[in-house]
């Protein structure tokens, strides 16, 4: 995997006044180029003498950017995919590292991969700098410290995968914790805003998003921040998918904890297996309530206690688990 070169986001000169330093943000080093994501904009000069619309409609204008820098990552986040399912087959577990509105969104994707998709706790984790608190409220000096990302980084293994996420690619808690993990035999990547990153030498593999110059002078909430989102986004899902825990495009693994979405799975269960309502609930009934094991049941025929066996085999991969129950190429999808 190489790094991405600077995609079609708006140049700005590097000569351009610089702004203090913020948030994931360390000084850039001697003869280092500012990193992007706190260049001045040109395309949002005098923002705040135009009218509600008016600044909308430059968010608006600005956040074509991202769509574009996200598709020019996506072969490297395919390598990333692809590793990190095969690490995660044998047992490895993925790692999210940030700060800010960086590790906030590692937190969030990592939290929502339960209730879609049944991963069990502890295979993907996301940690911010200054923990829990941190999600809520700004922690003083949390990205500061690369002691605290080296602590967390250390509990990383040869099978695991460590994603430091830093829009300028300098936050030092993101580094520590990319350094610890690396010397742990992880497999580490940066995923930054910044083509010029200092922290892409501790990683293997340097994803970079060029959303260029934020509307608001370095505040990477705005583009990095979204840009990051539809990365981590893509990113798990495909892992999921190549995990067996979709089958076709259903969510054959949600975890149905309430009304809706016990009602969804009936419905899922209906375009899966071209059941009439009625049927559907009876078949997942006799199933427990499991959709993988009433879809299995249904294209194969096998006892209940045999599909969820057979499904159990095959690390929950549906369509696995029907292959081995029938012969190849009779079941559709």
């Amino acid at each position: 995997m190489t790094s991405s070169q600077p995609g079609s986001a708006r140049p700005t000169s590097p000569t351009s006044e610089p702004n203090p330093p913020t948030s994931e943000t360390a000084p850039p080093a001697a003869g280092r180029p500012l990193s992007p994501t706190e260049q001045r904009n040109p395309a949002s000069s005098g923002l705040d003498d135009l009218d509600t619309l008016g600044v909308l409609k430059v968010l608006n204008a600005e956040d074509h950017a991202v769509i574009d820098a996200v598709a020019a990552a996506l072969p490297q986040l395919a390598e990333l995919v692809d590793i990190a399912a095969d690490r995660m087959r044998r047992g490895g577990r993925v790692h999210y590292f940030g700060a800010g509105t960086s590790g906030r969104l590692g937190v969030l994707d990592a939290s929502e991969l339960l209730p879609t998709f049944n991963l069990e706790p502890g295979r993907v984790i996301g940690h911010i700098a200054g923990g829990q608190a941190a999600l809520v409220n700004a922690v003083e000096n949390a990205e500061d410290s690369g002691a605290d990302g080296t602590a967390a980084g250390a509990e990383l293994g040869p099978d695991d995968v460590a994603i430091g996420i830093a829009a300028s690619g300098s936050t030092p808690y993101v580094g520590g914790a990319l350094d610890a993990a690396r010397a742990n035999g992880a497999h580490a990547v940066l995923i930054s805003n910044n083509p010029f990153a200092s922290l892409a030498e501790k990683a293997d593999d340097h994803i970079v998003l060029d959303t260029g110059p934020e509307v608001i002078t370095g505040s990477t909430r705005l583009k990095a921040g979204t840009a990051q989102k539809l990365t981590l986004n893509g990113f798990s899902t495909a892992l999921m998918v190549a995990l067996g825990r979709t089958w076709d495009n259903l969510m054959v693994s949600v975890v149905a904890t309430n009304a809706k979405l016990r009602e969804r799975t009936v419905r899922i269960l209906r375009e899966a297996a071209d059941l009439g309502d009625a049927d559907a609930r009876a078949l997942l009934e006799s199933c427990d309530g499991d959709l993988k094991t009433a879809i299995v049941v249904s294209f194969t025929e096998a006892a209940p206690a045999l599909a969820a066996s057979t499904l159990e085999s095959h690390d929950g991969s549906v369509r696995a688990a029907i292959a081995e129950l029938v012969s190849p190429g009779t079941v559709g999808a």
